[in-house]
């Protein structure tokens, strides 16, 4: 395995664009495993970026490591000009502004959907519980999920529960959205409406970066496409530029396993 340098192309921003997440060289080791080697990229407002690559490359462990729910061992990552390290109150303030959807929903089961969706703006945020409230409704019906309000997380399926997950996120108005593979704990059915919330957000203007195994998404919604092999990124392009023109033999052998898929 090449560590070969990734190959760039100019991605078009907007004039007023500016790197909302900055990593540098950032390394994490997991005992002898070498998981993230000197990984380096910038990250734009309003930008989405489908990261890419086969299991145990290194995506979700990039990605987890960009709010500290695993840490680096080295290197520097910073989120709106605040570096994240174990400073606490930056933590915290990073936190705020990055959300999170994870593969296994992580909803609270004793919780209603509407509380769900309340309780990080109440507490977190110290909104009033009517103003949250209104907001939880509001982000599940643009969810679809508004008569689901007072059910609880298991009378719902796996697709209504990352609909769910998505709202939540959202109650917090981040500036950032992480996605760690949202798909990939649901039934083939439910996929599609979950990367149909996706879709929608992603002409919102908001910022995004995504794990995902889902090329169709990653082709026809994502600005941007990394591609992970052995904790490295070999490529970073534009989904056209990628899908078409795969500089690195890796890259080119992943795709030709996966293109049934788009």
């Amino acid at each position: 395995m090449s560590n070969t340098a990734a190959k760039t192309v100019t991605l078009v921003q907007p004039d007023s664009a500016r790197p909302i997440i900055k990593a540098t060289c950032v390394d994490k080791h997991f005992g002898a495993f070498h998981a993230l080697k000197s990984v380096s990229a910038n990250f734009y407002e309003g930008q989405v970026t489908a990261i890419i690559g086969p299991s145990g490359s290194g995506k979700s462990t990039f990605l987890r490591t960009l709010n500290r729910l695993e840490t680096h061992d080295s290197g520097t990552i910073e989120v709106d000009g605040i570096e994240l390290n174990d400073d606490l109150k930056n933590l915290d303030a990073i936190r705020r502004e990055v959300g999170m959807v994870f593969q296994s929903f992580n909803l609270f089961s004793h919780l209603s959907i509407l509380q769900n969706v309340t309780l990080a703006p109440m507490r977190v945020r110290k909104m009033p519980k009517a103003q949250a409230e209104a907001k939880a409704l509001a982000l599940l019906e643009r969810v679809g999920l508004k008569n689901q309000a007072h059910k609880y997380p298991v009378q719902l399926s796996g697709g209504q529960q990352q609909r769910v997950a998505i709202a939540r996120a959202l109650a917090m108005d981040p500036k950032v959205l992480l996605f760690d593979e949202p798909t990939s704990a649901l039934d083939p059915e439910m996929v599609n409406e979950v990367l149909a919330v996706m879709r929608e957000l992603a002409h919102t203007g908001i910022t995004m970066l995504v794990v995902t195994h889902e090329m169709g998404f990653a082709r026809e919604v994502a600005d941007r496409v990394i591609f992970f092999d052995h904790g490295v990124i070999l490529e970073d392009t534009t989904p056209a530029e990628f899908f078409a023109n795969p500089t690195h033999e890796r890259a080119k052998a992943f795709l030709s396993q996966v293109r049934h898929g788009f």
